[in-house]
């Protein structure tokens, strides 16, 4: 799916990453969300790589990457600690600045990433999210429902470890049918290697702690850089015009626009999961942008 591209593994400060390489040109970072891993690139990556070097990771906790062990207060799973290891990944490859695309708890890392690094991050594509901060802070009865994984997976441990290792595939089957509008949007080796990566119970540790650093130490992050700190670069959001997203929150851009001078973007009219949906319409969006 990734023809062309080279597989590496590069070992961080905190961590190992898994990821691919291919393409030539200015260097371009694609960052996957839940239950994924960096192949939900694989219908987008090949037409970026015609312009840029595309460089496809696993996030820490996730697929191939490492699984440090956690801390009390989930620190080796915040955002801040993931972004990082991303950095060290672009730098090992040679790569001192670079664009950062994320979408889901990816675009959660990489607007992170942004604040904490503005030298190395030159444009921003964040899709389907808004900052975990406003997230939080707007969050109602509707919130509570439609974002049900921000509770279930944060929940205390080993509670959601055990239902989920108990039938791994009812929970990422549930996400992947009940969060996407097009029905082919994941061919059966695609959602078969979903499946089985969600099936490590080190992988499931790893991501409930993902989600127990957001009410947390990712919440406290976005609190204190909130009007003290701003996205340098072009930020760039599409957000799914069927989502939770769009249910949610009246003017989502408005969100953005809070937190970085530069952004623009607009709906697209299918699921949560915009590049494996419609991923002529992401390549298309991603290439106007990064142009």
């Amino acid at each position: 799916m990734f023809d062309g591209f080279e597989e590496f593994d590069i070992s961080t400060a905190g961590a190992s990453v898994h990821g691919c390489r291919g393409g030539s040109g200015p260097p371009l970072l694609l960052l996957h969300g839940i239950p994924e891993t960096h192949l939900m690139w694989h219908r987008v990556a090949p037409h970026l790589a015609e312009r840029y070097t595309v460089v496809a990771t696993d996030l820490r906790g996730y697929g191939d990457s490492g699984k440090p062990p956690s801390t009390a207060d989930h620190e080796p799973y915040s955002k801040r600690a993931i972004g990082s290891d991303q950095i060290e990944v672009m730098r090992e490859l040679g790569y001192d600045q670079f664009s950062l695309v994320g979408h889901d708890r990816g675009a959660r890392c990489s607007y992170r990433l942004a604040l904490d690094h503005p030298d190395a991050v030159l444009q921003l594509a964040v899709m389907d999210v808004v900052p975990i901060g406003d997230a939080y802070n707007r969050a109602d009865k509707d919130f509570a429902l439609l974002y049900w994984q921000w509770s279930f997976l944060a929940a205390p441990e080993p509670s959601p470890e055990q239902f989920i290792n108990a039938a791994p595939a009812n929970l990422v089957d549930f996400m992947l049918d009940s969060w996407s509008e097009v029905k082919d949007a994941f061919p059966a080796e695609v959602r078969d290697e979903y499946i089985e990566k969600f099936s490590h119970p080190d992988t499931v540790h790893a991501i409930c702690e993902e989600f127990r650093a957001s009410p947390t130490l990712d919440y406290e992050q976005d609190e204190a850089d909130r009007g003290n700190r701003k996205i340098s670069c072009p930020v760039l959001f599409l957000w799914s015009q069927r989502g939770s997203v769009a249910k949610l929150y009246d003017d989502p851009l408005a969100i953005w626009r809070e937190w970085a001078d530069d952004v623009r973007g607009g709906p697209v009219p299918v699921g949560h999961f915009i590049p494996e949906e419609a991923p002529e319409e992401t390549t298309r969006q991603l290439l106007d942008f990064l142009q």
